[in-house]
């Protein structure tokens, strides 16, 4: 397993014990529970990362006969200069290539230990992008208070100094025994936090960064009981890794909001109106009752006032498949789907055991994720099902859907969602116990109409499938359009947790 230092360990908690407090300020845009706009853009429900740059250099004078400059185009006051200008015009494409809520502090400079640390201690960044041109050392510069990015440039500008001492001066230290031999992770910065030349290798870190920040110390409403499919510990260790706090509201308060939503006057009206525009919708196909289709319109509502209430940034309800199903007159699944489609992050089951992976996926890939069941893997192909498939899988266009029963109750409303074959898409597998997270991208090969949960494809696996059949573990997946596999790892290894990349165990 990939440990956590103390100091690190330390800092991560407290860090999510703040980000808990911070947590509803992650709520504020919900729109209004009965404003249902499938033409709306999707909300951004999240916090945004603050970015400090920092450019730490030195400045060097000419001595004869001595060995004066270290080694770097970084070393007097015109190349700082160009140096900075030159930032400015990266960070500015960084930033509009950032695709997730960001700020990014004007750039500060360092000639010396001092200047670093003070600069350390002031900003209100949760992330430091470091440019090491030159100095003795980059300890000043570096909180583990915050995530840090060494960027060092090799053909990408004037070349950097710490471009060679990044690995045998920050990342390794000579001592009194073997330490130069050994990483020692100073301020939990590692190996993985180093860039050479390339900002897309800062880009994706800063969303890993985004999505572990939004996902720390967030907040889940569960209708019913908190558990783990499989394991009944699951919730307990939720709230202990991640300090996840887990709301829980009795089924009984359900029934009374669902006999309070039909009484309210034309609520039944606006109900059969807004199913007759999903209805309406192209690509829409419907196979069962509209009036099963309303009633999620009622669901749709009150999960989102519970979320609103609770200012969570995450929803489950456990007992969708029986007893949500006499109180509300319709399955859960169509309001899963819909409150998916809208930006919020909403699966079934309560199952704790996998719903810090859609959390933490959905806010690294900034769109909807699927929470299914995974079949046995054979031949390259595994087949991933639910009843509560999300449409809007890219943020954006809604894909073709059957309006069908829930599968194993032959009642309700339940999307049968039809990916494009040859999709990309990030799954995620973690284990009950939060120790390992397993992970493979794969592409859509079929949506079939198996006797299974009614949205069903066959994924091609992108790796080793036969590791994958031996190394399975829990109970359910989170699949996500796109490639976020090395966002995953790299969260993974901050948090402390085990990381298995079927489509590349090296990652």
């Amino acid at each position: 397993m990939c440990c956590v230092d103390r100091r690190s360990f330390l800092g991560l908690t407290a860090a999510a014990a703040s980000r808990s407090l911070a947590a509803p300020a992650a709520t504020a845009a919900l729109p209004d529970t009965e404003d249902w706009d499938p033409a709306r853009p999707q909300v951004v429900n999240s916090k945004k990362v603050v970015v400090q740059p920092l450019l730490r250099h030195e400045i060097e004078t000419f001595r004869p006969q001595r060995s004066w400059r270290n080694w770097g185009g970084v070393h007097d006051r015109q190349a700082v200069a160009e140096e900075v200008g030159r930032i400015g015009k990266e960070l500015e494409k960084l930033k509009a290539a950032a695709g997730f809520p960001i700020e990014i502090l004007p750039l500060a400079t360092a000639s010396s230990d001092e200047e670093a640390a003070r600069i350390r201690e002031s900003s209100r960044a949760g992330a430091l992008i470091l440019y090491a041109a030159g100095a003795n050392r980059l300890d000043p510069c570096i909180s583990g208070k915050r995530d840090n990015i060494i960027f060092v440039r090799h053909r990408s500008g004037p070349v950097y100094d710490w471009y060679e001492n990044v690995s045998n001066r920050f990342l390794r230290v000579p001592g009194n025994n073997f330490e130069y031999d050994q990483v020692r992770n100073y301020e939990g910065v590692g190996v993985d936090d180093i860039v050479v030349d390339d900002y897309g290798e800062i880009l994706w870190r800063l969303r890993a960064i985004h999505g572990l920040r939004n996902f720390m110390g967030s907040r889940a409403v569960t209708i019913g009981r908190a558990m783990g499919k499989g394991c009944s510990k699951a919730p307990g260790v939720c709230r202990d890794r991640y300090g996840m706090e887990i709301v829980e509201v009795p089924y009984s308060e359900l029934d009374k909001r669902v006999r309070a939503k039909r009484a309210q006057s034309g609520a039944a009206a606006r109900a059969r109106m807004a199913a007759d525009r999903y209805l309406a919708q192209p690509g829409v196909t419907l196979e069962t009752d509209r009036a099963f289709v309303a009633n999620c319109f009622h669901l749709y509502s009150i999960f989102k006032d519970l979320m609103r209430e609770h200012e969570a940034q995450s929803f489950t309800i456990m007992s969708c498949m029986s007893t949500v199903m006499p109180i509300a007159e319709t399955s859960a699944c169509l309001a899963l789907s819909m409150m998916q489609d809208e930006g919020l992050i909403a699966f079934c089951e309560s199952d704790f055991g996998c719903h810090p992976a859609g959390v933490l996926l959905r806010y690294i890939s900034g769109n909807p994720v699927f929470m299914h069941n995974p079949t046995f893997p054979h031949n390259g192909i595994v087949t991933c099902a639910h009843c509560a498939c999300p449409r809007r899988m890219n943020g954006a266009t809604y894909e073709p859907v059957q309006i069908k029963t829930h599968y194993e109750s032959d009642y309700g409303a339940s999307p049968k969602v039809h990916m494009p074959v040859g999709q990309q898409v990030t799954l995620i597998n973690p284990d009950c116990a939060q120790v390992r997270w397993l992970g493979f991208r794969g592409k859509v090969a079929d949506n079939p109409s198996l006797s299974i949960c009614r949205s069903q494809q066959d994924i091609h696996i992108e790796g080793d499938w036969k590791k994958l059949a031996r190394e399975m573990r829990g109970s359910h997946w989170m699949m996500a359009y796109g490639d976020y596999l090395k966002e995953t790892g790299y969260c993974m290894r901050k948090i402390g947790l085990d990381w298995m990349n079927i489509s590349d165990p090296a990652a």
